[in-house]
C-alpha cells in the first residue's frame, strides 16, 4: 500500500446494532425462538418494526462516538446487511410467506452514524457483514444454518448492488475510508468465486470512490492469505486491503490453552504471521478480534461444557491475565494498517465489550497517538 494510504486505524466494530447477533443482545430475542435477524423479523412480522427502530436509536448514540473519539479511537467498522437500501433483495426460503421481511429504515441510522462519525472525527468502514443467502450459515450472516449467497447468481449480483449503492450514497463523505466486499465467506467457497466477485466488487466501488479516498476491503475466507499472493495489486488495482480475524477461542486446541499459552500465539504465532503477511505485499487490517477465551455465551451452535482456562484464578490474578493477553495481541496488531475490536457493545459478555474492557482495566483507556510534550 502507497503511504499515502498508511493512516493506522484503531478501531471498533459497531456489532448487534444494523445486524443482530443474538449473544451480543439477548434482551431483544427474549421469549422468541429466533436466532438471527431473518428469523427476528419473520417471527415478529409487523411487531419487529417498533422493537429494532428502539433498538437502532438506543443501543449506539452520539455519546457513544463522543466516548469513542475521547478515548482515542479513531475510525469503527459497521456492519450492515444487504436489506439496508430496502424492499428489493431476492427472495430466500427463510423467509416463509414474507416476501420482504426485514424492517426499513437503517440507512437512515447509518446517515446518523456518518453524522456523529464526522462530528467527532472517526472514519467509518462499511462491512456488507450479512449477504443475500447467507455466505457463511452464522447468525451473522443474517441467517444461520444456511450458506447459498455463492450459489445463486442473483444472490450474488445483488450483493454487488448493494456495495454499489453504499459507494454511491457515501463517497463524498469525509469519514468513509473503505468499504468491506463481504465478512467472513464460508471456507469451502471457491476461492476464484471469491476473487471474482471481490474484482468486480472492487470496480463497482471504484465508479463512485476514488483509491485516494477510499479503501476496498476483503477478507481471507478463512484460508491462507497465500492464496491471494499478487491478487488486486498496482499498477491496476490501488489501496485494497485484506481482513483477517484473529481469535482463540473457536477451535478446542486454542480454548484448551492456559494463559500463558494464549499470550505467546499472540506474541509468537501471530507476529509471525504478521511478518510473513506484510512481506508477501498485503496491506492487512485485523477486522475482527477480542478478549474471548471459550464459547460461552458466543456461539449459539456450541454444546458445552465449556473450558474457562482462568476459572481457577481471584480476581486480581484474571484482570492480569486479560491486561497480558490484550496488550500481547495489540503489540502484534499494531504491525499491520489497522485493527478493529469486536465489538463495541455487549449486555452479558464483558470480554467481547470493548468499553467495558475499557472500563475494567483490560484495555488502554487512551488509544491516542499522541505528540510527545518536549518542554
Amino acid at each position: 500500500m502507497k503511504q499515502e494510504f498508511s493512516k493506522k486505524l484503531r478501531g471498533v466494530n459497531l456489532g448487534g446494532w444494523l445486524v443482530l447477533e443474538k449473544w451480543m443482545t439477548p434482551s431483544l430475542f427474549e421469549g422468541l425462538q429466533a436466532t438471527d435477524e431473518t428469523s427476528y423479523c419473520v417471527e415478529l412480522g409487523a411487531q419487529a418494526e417498533p422493537a429494532l427502530k428502539k433498538h437502532w436509536d438506543t443501543f449506539i448514540t452520539a455519546e457513544d462516538f463522543a466516548w469513542l473519539a475521547k478515548t482515542g479511537i479513531n475510525a469503527v467498522r459497521i456492519p450492515v446487511g444487504h436489506w439496508l437500501f430496502g424492499a428489493d433483495y431476492p427472495y430466500h426460503p427463510a423467509y416463509g410467506t414474507l416476501s420482504h421481511p426485514f424492517v426499513e429504515g437503517g440507512v437512515a441510522i447509518l446517515d446518523r452514524a456518518f453524522d456523529w462519525a464526522e462530528q467527532y472525527d472517526l472514519l467509518i468502514v462499511l462491512d456488507l457483514h450479512a449477504a443475500p443467502g447467507c455466505q457463511n450459515g452464522f447468525d451473522n450472516g443474517g441467517i444461520l444454518n444456511v450458506c447459498e449467497w455463492h450459489t445463486q447468481e442473483d444472490y450474488i449480483n445483488y450483493a454487488l448492488l448493494v456495495l454499489e449503492r453504499l459507494a454511491e450514497r457515501y463517497h463524498n463523505r469525509p469519514a468513509l475510508q473503505a468499504i468491506e466486499v463481504l465478512n467472513e465467506p464460508r471456507w469451502d467457497i471457491d476461492t476464484q468465486l471469491l476473487k471474482k466477485y471481490t474484482t468486480e466488487a472492487y470496480h463497482r466501488i471504484r465508479k463512485y470512490c476514488h483509491a485516494n479516498d477510499v479503501a476496498v476491503v476483503y477478507h481471507d475466507g478463512f484460508r491462507s492469505f497465500r492464496e491471494y499472493t499478487g491478487f488486486l495489486t498496482e499498477p491496476e488495482f490501488s489501496n485494497v486491503v485484506l481482513d483477517i480475524h484473529r481469535y482463540q477461542c473457536f477451535v478446542q486446541t486454542d480454548i484448551d490453552l492456559d494463559i500463558y499459552g494464549h499470550i505467546r500465539s499472540s506474541v509468537v504465532d501471530w507476529k509471525n504471521e504478521a511478518d510473513d503477511i506484510i512481506q508477501d505485499g498485503h496491506s492487512t487490517y485485523v477486522a475482527e478480534w477480542s478478549l474471548g477465551l471459550h464459547l460461552k455465551f458466543v456461539s449459539l451452535w456450541a454444546q458445552g461444557p465449556f473450558t474457562d482456562t482462568l476459572q481457577a484464578m481471584d480476581s486480581f490474578q484474571k484482570s492480569l491475565a486479560y491486561r497480558a493477553y490484550a496488550a500481547a495481541q495489540l503489540m502484534t496488531f499494531e504491525k499491520y494498517s489497522g485493527w478493529f475490536f469486536w465489538s463495541y457493545k455487549t449486555e452479558t459478555t464483558p470480554e467481547w465489550c470493548f468499553r467495558e474492557c475499557v472500563n475494567r482495566g483490560w484495555l488502554p483507556d487512551n488509544f491516542a497517538n499522541e505528540v510527545p510534550d518536549k518542554t
